[in-house]
C-alpha cells in the first residue's frame, strides 16, 4: 500500500553482470549476524506464535515503520531520520513506539538497496543500507520489540525496485538468502517474504492472473511495471513462495515466515491448500476498508478457518474513510481469535481526507484521529494495569527491592541500573491478579563495590528500576528511582 500513499517513482538500470553478483554474494556472506537482545524469542507452535523466553503466547500488535523501501531510492538517506515528520530511528523513537503498548514493528525493505543491484542505493552504499537496517532492528529489540522484515519494493534485473510488483522475481531469493544470513541468530524477527501479491488489470481487463499455483511455485509472466505505472506489455518471470521459503531455510535460519495471500494480501481462501511444507509459517492477511474482504462475515468465512490451523497476522490494516468502524471492528474480532495486526503507518503526514493513513499527529507521539487515536485507545484498554512501589531510599545491601501489583494476573520482569551504567540482576515472576509481590534485584559483587566506593566518597548513588508486565501479549511499564545510603 505504501507507494500509493507516498507517490514515489523510480527508473532502474541494468545490473553489471556476473562479477557484480559474485561481489554481492561475498558481501552478503560477510554480514555480521544480529541477535535478538531483549526482544521475544519467537516460534510457531500449532496455530499460535509463542515467546520461548516466557513460554507465553505472543500476538503481534503493532505498526508499520515505512521509509527503508523508498528513501534509499530517492537518495536522501537509507531511511527517514528524526525530524519534524519522523520519530526515530533511534532509542527515543523506539521508546515512543513502546509507550503505545506496541510489541511489534514491521519494516518494509527495498530489494535493490539491500543487494546493491541496478545502481541502488542512490544514497551511500548497499553495505551502509544493510548496516542501517540492522542498527534499527537492534534498537527496537533493546526496547523489547519484535520486528517483521518485509520485502516491500522489488524489481527484476534491469528494472529498479521503485514500487510494488505483482510477485517476486529471480533476485528475490538472493535477497532472502542474504537477509536470512544476517539475521540467522536473531529469534526476535519474523520474515515477511513478499508484501502484497496481486493480479493486474489493464484497459482491456485482466492482464495478469496471479493463480494460487503461481503464488506458490512461480514461473508465470508478470508485468514489469509496478502497480502505479501504466502497462507497457513487458513482463518478467516470477518466483513463488516455495522458492523464497527454501532460500531462507537453506541458510539454517529457523525464524517464522509470513506468506501473504493473493489480491494484495486480502485473499487467504486457498492459503492452506497451497502453503509450502514448513512448520514455521504464518498466514499474512492485509485488511483495508476498501478491500473486498473487509467485513466480519468474510473474515469468519475465509480467515477464521486458516487461523484454526496456523497463526494469522494482518501485516497491514487501516481505514481511509475518516471513520474507525472498520479498524475497531477488526481489532475486536481479531483479539477474540488470537490474530495479530500491524497498522499502516507510523508517520506524520498531511492527512488530507484521511488518505495517508497517518497514525501520528506529531513526532512527540500524539495520536492522529481517526486511525491513530482508535489504535492507541484499543491497546491502552488491553494493557495490564500495574503499580510499582517500595521504599524510595534503601540501604546498600545485596539487593534492591521494589513492590509490584497487577490488577489481573501478569508476567513481570524487573531490570535496573546503578550509577547510570552498572546493571542489576534482572528478576522475573508471575504476579497473581490483585496481589502485591516484592521483587529483589540482586547487586553483583562488582556493582556493590562500585556503589560502596561512590557512597564513601560522598557521591549520590541511585538505582533506576524498570518493571515491564505483560498480559495477553500486551505490555505496560513503570520506572522507579531508588536512592541508596550506607
Amino acid at each position: 500500500m505504501c507507494e500509493s500513499l507516498a507517490r514515489l517513482s523510480r527508473a532502474r538500470k541494468r545490473g553489471s553482470g556476473v562479477a557484480a553478483g559474485v561481489l554481492v554474494a561475498l558481501a552478503c556472506l560477510a554480514l555480521p549476524a544480529v541477535s535478538g537482545a531483549a526482544g521475544p524469542r519467537l516460534k510457531v507452535v500449532g496455530n499460535q506464535i509463542v515467546d520461548a523466553r516466557s513460554s507465553q503466547v505472543f500476538v503481534p500488535r503493532g505498526v508499520n515503520w515505512p521509509s527503508f523501501e523508498y528513501a534509499c531510492k530517492d537518495g536522501y538517506g537509507y531511511s527517514n531520520s528524526a525530524n519534524r515528520r519522523t520519530a526515530g530511528p533511534d532509542a527515543a523513537g523506539a521508546a515512543l513506539i513502546v509507550s503505545w503498548h506496541i510489541n511489534t514493528v514491521r519494516l518494509p525493505l527495498n530489494q535493490d538497496c539491500w543487494l546493491g543491484d541496478d545502481q541502488l542505493p542512490k544514497f551511500g552504499s548497499a553495505s551502509g543500507y544493510r548496516k542501517a537496517v540492522r542498527k534499527w532492528v537492534s534498537v527496537l529489540h533493546r526496547a523489547g520489540l519484535a520486528v517483521v522484515l518485509d520485502l516491500h519494493w522489488s524489481g527484476p534485473d534491469g528494472v529498479i525496485a521503485n514500487g510494488q510488483r505483482a510477485m517476486a522475481d529471480v533476485r528475490s531469493d538472493d535477497f532472502w538468502r542474504s537477509v536470512a544470513r544476517a539475521f540467522k541468530s536473531d529469534r526476535s524477527v519474523i520474515f515477511d517474504v513478499f508484501n502484497e501479491p496481486y493480479s493486474r488489470y489493464g484497459d482491456t481487463g485482466l492482464v495478469f492472473d496471479l493463480t494460487w499455483g503461481c503464488w506458490r511455485n512461480g514461473g508465470c509472466e508478470a508485468p514489469r511495471r509496478h502497480i502505479l505505472k501504466p502497462l507497457d506489455g513487458k513482463t518478467f518471470t516470477t518466483i513463488g513462495m516455495q522458492e523464497m521459503v527454501d532460500a531462507i531455510r537453506s541458510t539454517g535460519a529457523r525464524q517464522p515466515i509470513i506468506l501473504s495471500g493473493r489480491d494484495f494480501g486480502n485473499d487467504v481462501g486457498d492459503w492452506l491448500a497451497n502453503r509450502p511444507p514448513d512448520d514455521q509459517l504464518i498466514a499474512g492477511f492485509h485488511n483495508y476498508s476498501h478491500q473486498p474482504c473487509h467485513t466480519a462475515a468474510c473474515w469468519e468465512a475465509t480467515v477464521a478457518p486458516v487461523a484454526a490451523q496456523v497463526p494469522v497476522v494482518s501485516g497491514e490494516f487501516g481505514e481511509n474513510d475518516c471513520s474507525t468502524s472498520h479498524v475497531t471492528t477488526f481489532m475486536d474480532w481479531a483479539d477474540l481469535r488470537g490474530i495479530g495486526y500491524l497498522m499502516w503507518a507510523w508517520w506524520v503526514l498531511p492527512d488530507t481526507h484521511c488518505s495517508t493513513f497517518a497514525m501520528l499527529a506529531d513526532v512527540k507521539g500524539a495520536a492522529r484521529a481517526p486511525n491513530g487515536t482508535a489504535f492507541r485507545a484499543h491497546l491502552r484498554a488491553l494493557a495490564p494495569r500495574v503499580t510499582l512501589g517500595g521504599p524510595g531510599t534503601q540501604a546498600l545491601d545485596g539487593a534492591i527491592e521494589v513492590r509490584a501489583r497487577c490488577r489481573r494476573t501478569c508476567r513481570a520482569r524487573a531490570t535496573g541500573r546503578l550509577l547510570g551504567k552498572l546493571e542489576l540482576k534482572p528478576v522475573s515472576r508471575v504476579l497473581p491478579g490483585g496481589g502485591t509481590r516484592t521483587l529483589a534485584l540482586a547487586l553483583p559483587p562488582d556493582v556493590r563495590r562500585a556503589a560502596a566506593k561512590a557512597l564513601g566518597a560522598g557521591q549520590p548513588v541511585a538505582a533506576r528500576v524498570t518493571l515491564v508486565v505483560t498480559a495477553d501479549s500486551v505490555s505496560s511499564r513503570k520506572t522507579r528511582v531508588i536512592k541508596l545510603r550506607r
